[in-house]
């Protein structure tokens, strides 16, 4: 059977990271049942965000930019402006969704994207995330919380890639980020962004238990 849902989305232009991830927090926790699911997209200013279960990381010490422990799956990325996030609020419990459906489906609109600029994508085996030609062009960090989901997507617009090369990118060492200036698709970001939301809008409300 096909659950409906009806995903509100929000832009919300640039943003601090410490700020949104408060009124992410807020939102998932004062929600209920009834409470409509959304998307938030947004771009950050630079910042190193580090999972909430990782012990050890390597980050070069001369790098200026902060870092910041929050409460997501994952190992360490960067975020910057030219970097598309998509925050993903949803109730999965209501949808019969697990937390792996959801990270199939945020890489599968990534990779259904990637197909319409004629590029292949694909996911890698418990590395969460979408890959081209080995270098990682979007970084997936979820926490799920009271049945529902918040943290979400990052996809590498026009971002500059090397603060990660101060890191190793979710924990992987020699991982290499890309691009879509990098891979030399030249859409407006506001299109791959409307796109992106309405590949995951889609593919969340046709999910199938």
């Amino acid at each position: 059977m096909t659950k409906e849902n009806n995903i509100k989305t929000r832009f919300l232009g640039n943003s601090d990271y410490t700020s949104v991830w408060n009124k992410m927090k807020n939102f998932t926790y004062s929600r209920d049942n009834e409470t409509e699911d959304e998307l938030w997209v947004t771009e950050h200013f630079p910042i190193y965000t580090l999972g909430n279960k990782v012990k050890n990381t390597r980050i070069n010490k001369s790098s200026n930019i902060p870092l910041l422990r929050v409460d997501r799956g994952g190992d360490i990325t960067y975020h910057a402006p030219g970097q598309i996030m998509i925050y993903v609020l949803i109730n999965i419990r209501r949808m019969g969704m697990s937390v792996s459906n959801l990270i199939y489906i945020l890489e599968d609109a990534v990779i259904s994207l990637m197909k319409k600029f004629d590029v292949k994508a694909s996911r890698k085996k418990d590395a969460p995330g979408v890959y081209v030609k080995g270098e990682k062009i979007a970084s997936i960090g979820l926490r799920i919380t009271r049945g529902s989901s918040y943290h979400g997507l990052s996809l590498n617009y026009d971002v500059d890639l090397e603060p990660f090369s101060d890191i190793d990118i979710c924990g992987y060492q020699d991982l290499k980020a890309t691009s879509l200036k990098s891979l030399k698709i030249s859409v407006n970001k506001k299109i791959v962004a409307d796109t992106l939301v309405e590949l995951i809008n889609k593919k969340i409300t046709t999910f199938q238990t």
